[in-house]
This record gives C-alpha cells, structure tokens and sequence, in this order.
C-alpha cells in the first residue's frame, strides 16, 4: 500500500471511530444555500467578509449576478438568504467582491471594484435597504480599484485601502456623513486585505508585494496616517510570500495570518508576530503531498473559537483537491483539517470565515454547489464553541458611554456586568443592546446574564478614570492629598509632578478617592493617575510651600 493510499485509509478508520463514537461529528459542515446568479447572484471572491447585523443575521456582497452588477445580501443563521440590493454601476459600483463590515453607527460598509464616476470603484455604506455611495475613485492620487470593506473607527470616520491604479495602493479616510474623502498613506504596494482595528488603537493590514524584498508586508496605521512596515516577506527560501488575506488579533494580543506562498513546499504558512513586529514565526507550512493533505495557498484570514484554535481555509488541496477548511492552536503544535471541500458541497473558499455569536462560523466558497455550473455556497460549520456577546468597535469609555453590543437572548437577559463592576443593558432587540458602564464598572470583559448562562465578549473593555478634583492644593512634602473622581478602584500608580507613585505610597480608598503623599518633586507639580482602564489628569496643580 503506498503512503497516499494508507494517509486514506487511517484517515476512513478514524471517521468510523468517530461516527462510533459521535455521530454528530460527522454532520458539522452544512451547506446553507447555493447561490444563484438569477437571483441574488454569485461566486463570492476575496475578501468577501460576511458582517454579522444587529438583527442577528449575516450581511455581505455578491461580485456579480445575471440582471445586476453585483448585490448586497443577507442570510438569517439558518441559511434563509434574501436580495436585499442590486448594484447598477453608475453611480453606486460594480463588482462587490469586498463583502461588508459593520460600523458602530448600524451601518453596513463595502466597496466595488469598478464603477462608480470613474469606473474604478466606490466605497458605500447600506441601510434597510438604502445603498448610498460615499466616493468614487479616479484612478489617479486617490488611488482605484478597493478590493477591502472599510471599517469604522472609534472617531467615527471610516478607514480603508485600495487595490492598485496608475499608482500604487493608498489607505484613505472618509467621513461617512459628509463623504470627505482623504488619502491618509501610501500603502507599501497594492493590497486586498481587510485591515483590522487593535486593541491599542492603530490600524494593521497586509500588502501581497512590497518591502524589504517585494514580498509582501505587515503594517501598522494610526489613524493619522503615519504607516510603518513592521515585517517584511523574505526570500530565504522557507518564509512564507505574498499574503493576501487580513490579520486576526487574537486574545494574547499577537497578530496571526496566512501567506498565500512560500514555506517549506511552496504553499503557504500561517505566521504568527507582534504588534510591534517582534517575535514573527511560521507556525505552519502547507503541505499537499507525502500524505499530508493541508490544502494549499490559504488566501483567507482567521478567526479565533472559544476553544483558543485559529480557524480559516484554503482554496485548494485537500482530498478533494477542492480545497480545506482547517484549525491550528497559538503555538502551532496542532494543526487539523476538518472537512474537505468538494464539487457538491461547495469549492475553493477564498473567504475569511465568520464567527457568529451563536458560537456557529460561517463562510462562503467561490464555487460548486448544486446550482449549474457551480455558483458557490454559504456553510457553515459547527465547532461547539461556546455562544457569546461581542463589541460592535466601541471597546472603552466613561461611566454613562454608551457601546453596542451583539448575541443572543438579549430580551430575557437579567443583567450585565462590566468586569466585576455594574453596568446597563437596553435591549434593541433579541440579538443586539446597547451597554454603559455604571459606576463602580471594571475593566475587564463584559457579561450579558441571560437564563442560559453568561455571554461573555473576547474583548476587554477598558472603562475610563476621570479626576473631579483633589485637595488640599498646597502643603510641604509629605502632604496627603485625596484624589476624587470616577472609575478610581482600579488605580495602579500616581504620579505628582515629575514622581510616579507606586502601591503603598498611594491608597485606593474607594472607586471615588484616591489618597497619596506627595513627594518630594517639582513645583507647582501636576496631579494624574492610571487605572488598569486608562489614565487622567486633574485640573490645576500642587504647590509645595
């Protein structure tokens, strides 16, 4: 028996065990719904982002359909799919392959390749069913062809990159209200990448060229426009090449992602780095031989389960040849292929899954199905990760900020709790709410409590401190000074002028008062603390007499 033949074998022998022992492992992929180019459309391309909505289901875009030049859809979690918008190309787009993000204000965002004024694509926002465009590139210093949805940032503007042109790719900003458009950097070559917002506030994407040895790039974007290249593709041989897809932040703070190339045989790695750009390792190369039956040249990027496994595809390989939809952990010591795309069931994915709240992700493939000649699917797959609640962008704020929240039961839930601090829930309905801290709120996680068990968000929200005032105003050295104010429990030093105040020279008396003695230190000496939410300055300054 030859390797391949005995990989298939083992591979049968334990399927067996498993329908032995778990039968509903075998039925954790399912096809929701084949897509059709006479009606809502077809063949979802990169990037193709599904958003989950405030109503609970998923909203993204089609590239093209029969009548149209692409459409916006939704799909309920139970594969029910509805045409909820046709492009026309002038003036709202042609070919949306970017699929849509969410924004903090209940806007879905998205971009076309083409059309528009210009042919050379748009950036939109929808809404019930009202598609408004808010630019139309030129092809010229602005940049043209946007493969990527933008995204909204906690400013309100929204953020996004473009493909290629005359000039190479630009990251731009609009405002969504006015539509000012600027071009905010120059991207490192052109890019089809998503980019993600980071818990420290800055923009990362992925460039498939470019750098140090053109091939490709992870970069870091603050929203002012200053861009900084913090890995660069190698050409060593074994280093992964040309990445196409976006970068997940997972919950250690470390950036995962896919290269399209490269590695040991060729086909694509999956890569792990810093923020800063530090610690960069391949975890994975993609093998499709010898019978090891990976998949090969992942465009996609990854999303992260309960379970701590990174979960994404790759459009080819497999035992099908067809493509792979697969799981590694953070250090990249077990990696598994748990279902093989096929003609039937849909083939080669080229998009980002999804994790919906309910714990269930979903996807789409850019072919197969049963639709002649193969339109594509949306699936979903079954991993039994553990239901939650996620932030919709706003992760920080005062005591009173409202943030929007999404997940399930929201209607029967009891309460919720930020850290393990207060906080308020006002349900929109069943699948989102709006949340604010209360006072004596923590940071930390926030859990919705819901009859079923707590619904947890992956994210940390920060809740700010805020200094009233602190007295007295003057004194020698040695003084003692309360501090008052808001969100203070969580305080881990003080700084009185030029001095930092570290525990035991400082004492949280409550999450309203703070007492520390002031030291010897430059005068008049501004009064400030940090929190484990943020930091805070008083109004005023210490004299010391």
């Amino acid at each position: 028996m030859n390797t391949i033949s005995l990989h298939r074998y083992l591979r049968l022998a334990a399927a067996l065990v498993l329908f032995v022992v778990s039968p509903m492992l075998l039925a954790q992929y399912t096809q929701l719904h084949n897509f059709n180019n006479h009606a809502e459309g077809s063949n979802p391309n990169s990037p193709a982002l599904l958003a989950q909505g405030l109503d609970g289901s998923l909203y993204g875009t089609l590239q093209v359909n029969l009548s149209f030049d692409g459409s916006v859809f939704n799909c309920a979690p139970d594969g029910t799919v509805a045409d909820l918008y046709n492009f026309l190309g002038k003036p709202d787009g042609n070919t949306p392959q970017s699929g849509l993000s969410l924004g903090w204000d209940g806007n879905f965002y998205g971009t076309t390749v083409r059309g528009g004024t210009s042919d050379s694509g748009t950036v939109f926002k929808y809404r019930d069913g009202v598609e408004t465009p808010l630019y139309s590139f030129t092809n010229g210093v602005d940049g043209a062809f946007p493969w990527a949805p933008p995204i909204q940032a906690p400013d309100g503007s929204i953020y996004g990159v473009t493909y290629n042109g005359t000039n190479q790719g630009r990251a731009y900003k609009i405002n969504p209200t006015t539509g000012a458009f600027s071009v905010i950097a120059i991207a490192p070559s052109e890019t089809v990448a998503p980019l993600i917002l980071g818990t420290d506030g800055n923009l990362y994407g992925t460039t498939q060229y470019g750098g140090t040895f053109n091939r490709g790039t992870v970069f870091q974007l603050t929203t002012k426009g200053k861009l900084k290249i913090i890995h660069s593709f190698s050409t060593n041989g074994t280093d992964g090449t040309g990445p196409i897809g976006p970068v997940l932040q997972a919950a250690d703070g470390k950036l995962y992602g896919t290269t399209s190339a490269g590695g040991t045989f060729g086909l694509g790695t999956v890569y792990v780095l810093s923020t800063s750009g530090g610690g960069y390792k391949i975890l994975h190369h993609f093998q499709n031989s010898g019978g090891v039956l990976d998949g090969e040249n992942p465009p996609a990027g990854m999303v992260q389960g309960s379970d701590g496994f990174l979960y994404s595809v790759a459009p080819l390989g497999g035992g099908n040849s067809q493509g792979t939809f697969f799981k590694i952990n953070t250090k990249g010591t077990t990696f598994a292929v748990l279902h093989d795309f096929g003609t039937i069931d849909g083939d080669t994915p080229r998009s980002t899954p999804v994790l919906h709240t309910n714990g269930i992700i979903y996807g789409t493939t850019n072919h197969g199905g049963t639709q002649f000649p193969g339109y594509g699917v949306l699936y979903s797959y079954n991993a039994n990760l553990k239901p939650f609640a996620s932030l919709v962008i706003i992760t920080s704020g005062h005591v009173g900020d409202a943030a929007g929240i999404l997940g399930q039961g929201f209607l029967s839930a009891t309460g919720v709790s930020f850290g393990n601090g207060p906080g308020q829930l006002i349900p929109i309905n069943d699948t989102s709410a709006i949340v604010s801290p209360l006072a004596g709120a923590m940071t930390g996680p926030i859990r919705v409590h819901i009859p079923t068990g707590d619904l947890t968000t992956p994210q940390t929200y920060k809740v700010l401190p805020s200094i009233s005032d602190f007295n007295p105003k003057s004194g020698p050295v040695g003084t003692v000074i309360t501090i008052t104010g808001m969100s203070l429990y969580q305080t881990t030093s003080v700084k009185i002028g030029n001095v930092t105040l570290g525990p035991g020279v400082f004492t949280v008396v409550s999450d309203t008062q703070v007492t520390a003695t002031v030291p010897q230190t430059v005068s008049p000496a501004k009064v400030s603390l940090k929190t484990k939410g943020g930091s805070a300055i008083a109004r005023g300054a210490f004299t010391t007499q």
